[in-house]
C-alpha cells in the first residue's frame, strides 16, 4: 500500500460529465473479471488479478493522456483518506482504495502475492470463502491505517492489505503447505509459515528503520499490511471450517480431493431448465422456494445434494405425477421418477 500525493479536489461536487464516464469504465473493469470467473467457474483469485490490472491500465492511461476529458484522477475519488473516514460520502474508499495503485511496480508486486498465495488458498477455501477472506484482509488493512493515522490527508492506495490477508489466512489454516514463492533470492516451494515469518520480519525491520531514522522516508503503509494479515489470521479458521479442505490437512491430499471435486462439478447438469414448466405444471409454494435456493446455492456438490434431497420431498414427477427420489451416480446427485428414470431425470 503506497501513499501518493494528491493536489486536486476530492469531493463529489466538483465532478464533471466525463468524470462519471471514467467512473463507470473503472467499475466495469473492476467487476467484469469477477463476474466472468463466477459464471465460468474459473479461479476467482486470477479474476482479481485481472481486475486489478485492468483498473490500473485505465488509471495509467489517464495519467498519460492528462487534460481535457482525461483530467480525471482515480486517486482523488477512490483512495483512502483517513481524515475523511467518518464521512458517509467517503465510506466507499475503504473498498475502492484496494483497486487503485501508485505505479506499475506497486500493482505488479501485489498481484504477484495474490496469484502465488491466492490460487492455492482458493483451492483450499473455495471461491466464496476466498473472496470473503480477501475483502476482510483489505478492510483490516485500511482500518489499521485509519486507526494509526486518523488525521492524515495523505491518500493511501493498493491491495497490499488484502494480499497480506491472504497470507495471514493461509498461515492460520494450513501453515505447513508449500507454495512457489520468491523468497530469500530464490523462487521455489517454501512452507507458508516461513513465507509469513520472513515477510512480517521485513515489515518489522522496515518500520524499525523508519522509527529510528535509518531508512529515510517511505510511502509504504506498513501498518495496513499488519492489519490485513492479523485480521485475516484471526477470522480465517471459522471461515474455512466446513470448506473443501479440512483445517491443517496436508496439501497433497487436498490437491487430489480438489481435483476430484472439480472433475465432478464439471459433469454436474445445468439448473437453468425447468422440467415442471416444460410439462405445464410449474412448481409453487415450498417447491418453488426450494428450486430457487437450489439455483442460488447449487454450485457446490454438498449444497446441491442437500437442496435436491429437499426438493424431492416437495415435488412430484412432472410427467406422471409419481414420487420423486434422489439418485447418485459417479458422485453426481440428480432427481428421478420412482416409476421410471425415462419419465424424469434432472438435472
Amino acid at each position: 500500500m503506497a501513499s501518493p500525493s494528491m493536489d486536486s479536489d476530492i469531493f463529489w461536487g466538483v465532478l464533471e460529465r466525463p468524470d462519471f464516464l471514467w467512473i463507470v469504465i473503472l467499475f466495469a473493469c473492476a467487476i467484469s473479471p469477477l463476474i466472468a470467473a463466477n459464471r465460468n467457474k474459473t479461479s476467482i483469485s486470477l479474476g482479481v488479478v485481472l481486475s486489478l490490472l485492468l483498473v490500473f491500465f485505465i488509471q495509467f492511461a489517464l495519467s498519460i493522456f492528462s487534460g481535457g476529458i482525461f483530467s480525471f484522477d482515480p486517486i482523488d475519488l477512490f483512495s483512502l483518506i483517513p481524515a475523511l473516514s467518518l464521512e458517509p460520502s467517503h465510506f466507499h474508499r475503504l473498498v475502492t482504495a484496494g483497486w487503485i495503485h501508485a505505479n506499475w511496480i506497486h500493482v505488479l508486486g501485489n498481484i504477484l502475492v495474490i496469484a502465488l498465495v491466492g490460487v492455492p488458498l482458493e483451492q483450499r477455501l473455495g471461491a466464496k470463502r476466498w473472496i470473503l477472506v480477501y475483502l476482510l484482509g483489505m478492510l483490516g488493512g485500511n482500518i489499521a491505517w485509519i486507526w494509526t493515522h486518523p488525521d492524515s490527508w495523505t491518500p493511501a492506495v493498493g491491495a497490499s492489505g488484502a494480499a497480506f490477508g491472504l497470507l495471514g489466512a493461509y498461515m492460520a489454516c494450513w501453515p505447513e503447505d508449500e507454495i512457489e514463492f520468491p523468497l530469500l533470492f530464490l523462487i521455489r516451494a517454501w512452507p507458508v509459515w516461513l513465507i509469513a515469518l520472513v515477510r512480517l520480519g521485513l515489515e518489522i525491520y522496515q518500520m524499525y528503520g523508519i522509527e529510528y531514522g535509518n531508512s529515510g522516508e517511505t510511502n509504504i503503509a506498513h501498518m495496513a499490511h499488519f492489519g490485513g494479515f492479523f485480521l485475516a489470521y484471526i477470522i480465517a479458521r471459522p471461515i474455512a471450517k466446513g470448506g473443501p479442505s479440512p483445517l491443517d490437512e496436508k496439501f497433497e491430499t487436498s490437491q487430489r480431493e480438489f481435483s476430484r471435486r472439480e472433475e465432478i462439478k464439471s459433469r454436474m447438469g445445468s439448473l437453468d431448465d425447468d422440467p415442471w414448466i416444460l410439462a405445464d405444471s410449474p412448481l409453487t409454494g415450498n417447491g418453488a422456494r426450494i428450486l430457487r435456493r437450489l439455483r442460488e446455492e447449487g454450485d457446490e456438490i454438498e449444497t446441491r445434494t442437500a437442496w435436491l434431497e429437499e426438493l424431492a420431498e416437495n415435488t412430484i414427477c412432472p410427467n406422471c405425477g409419481g414420487e420423486v427420489f434422489t439418485k447418485v451416480e459417479n458422485g453426481i446427485c440428480f432427481l428421478t421418477c420412482g416409476q421410471s428414470e425415462r419419465h424424469f431425470k434432472w438435472p
